[in-house]
């Protein structure tokens, strides 16, 4: 039998000893693979909610002006730029201006890209959404109350037929009381298609949206400003923090638990041979080849158990977290770690109780009992 095969097989020789070390190890290994997998499902619930519908923050002129805002309009060409700043996930134009609409001599017309629409932080309450380029509106819910209007229905905005297609509603008051329709409608009304008067911006997933609007901030803040009232960033930021920081703790403490386990198992079974190292080097063995011996079964067992708790540790939380309400999200991230730490702890585990051993006159090895 080669040596490698004996390394494979000898841990196994003692069944009960084997898998009492097996399930010790594994019960770590399980609360590596769920902690991370749970935690890592609730920062990722955590930044969905942060960044689900709405703009994290806003881009507009860095001057006053005429805008309904009181800034001044800005090239439509900013947008592009915008997109392509790092962490940016989503940008897209509004067109915000005070004309007729209706019987009202002035009210707020907003004029946004259909597919942006999730960003002004609006959600249909009747009908449908606008499509680009058509003659289609649709009203703030306050407006609609105040004015008697109902989907179906025609409005004349700055002179022209406009169908409403749908109602929403929003959280945002000055919103509540105006009017949707596509940019590009927008632009035709006023003769001045070139022209926004914001940008909505939206970061990626993972990214803190006071950085990226800081690096807009650093790289164009001679020609534009960032408005970031649209969130509290700053505390989503810290909620966000204090989450990570949770997490680092969590799997620390998993760590630490699962480590402690694996050190215990491994000496408890090297302990429990010294009087077979004490045969092996009565016949001849180095020591050099029997600490190889002992750091290679606890690598196989260590091996072993890392896939047994994984598995567990992953079905588990597949299988419970959704009655529970976690959705976990598993990483290789998470799995290299506790296939990491099992091998790490498991080497040193088997390593130092080696090394005692192996020091030992084979007369006094053989007398252990």
């Amino acid at each position: 039998m080669s040596f490698l095969k004996f390394i494979l097989k000898n841990p196994f020789r003692r069944r009960t000893s084997a898998i009492l070390a097996i399930v010790g190890i594994a019960i770590g290994i399980v609360v590596i693979v769920a902690l991370g997998g749970i935690t890592d499902g609730l920062v990722n619930t955590f930044e969905d909610t942060i960044h689900a519908g709405g703009a994290d923050f806003s881009i507009s002129g860095k001057e006053t002006g005429d805008s309904a805002y009181g800034t001044n309009t800005i090239d439509a060409n900013w947008t592009e730029k915008i997109a392509n700043v790092s962490g940016v996930e989503e940008a897209y134009p509004i067109y915000v201006v005070l004309t007729s609409v209706g019987d009202d001599y002035m009210n707020t017309l907003i004029g946004i890209d259909p597919e942006g629409a999730n960003l002004a932080d609006i959600s249909m309450k009747e009908g449908r959404l606008f499509k680009d380029n058509e003659s289609e509106a649709i009203l703030g819910e306050i407006y609609v109350d105040d004015n008697d209007y109902k989907v179906g229905d025609t409005i004349k905005i700055d002179g022209e037929e406009f169908e409403i297609v749908g109602i929403y509603e929003t959280g945002d008051q000055n919103m509540a009381g105006g009017v949707f329709t596509s940019i590009s409608k927008v632009g035709e009304l006023m003769d001045d298609e070139d022209s926004i008067s914001n940008i909505y911006v939206k970061v990626k997933k993972g990214e803190d949206p006071q950085a990226v609007a800081d690096r807009i901030d650093e790289k164009y803040g001679d020609d534009i400003a960032t408005i970031t009232s649209v969130m509290e960033m700053q505390q989503m930021g810290d909620m966000l923090n204090m989450l990570q920081a949770s997490t680092w703790a969590i799997s620390l403490l998993a760590i630490v638990v699962g480590g402690l386990g694996i050190i215990n198992t491994m000496l408890m079974s090297v302990f429990e041979r010294t009087r077979e190292i004490g045969v092996l080097k009565a016949v001849g063995w180095s020591d050099r080849k029997i600490l190889t011996m002992i750091v290679g079964e606890s690598l196989v067992i260590t091996i072993v158990s890392a896939i047994i708790g994984s598995v567990i540790g992953f079905l588990a939380c597949t299988l419970l977290g959704p009655q529970m309400g976690i959705s976990p999200l598993f990483t290789p991230k998470i799995f290299i770690q506790a296939f990491g730490i099992a091998i790490i702890v498991g080497i040193i585990g088997g390593l130092y109780p080696a090394i005692k051993a192996v020091k030992l006159p084979p007369t006094e090895a053989l007398r252990y009992e």
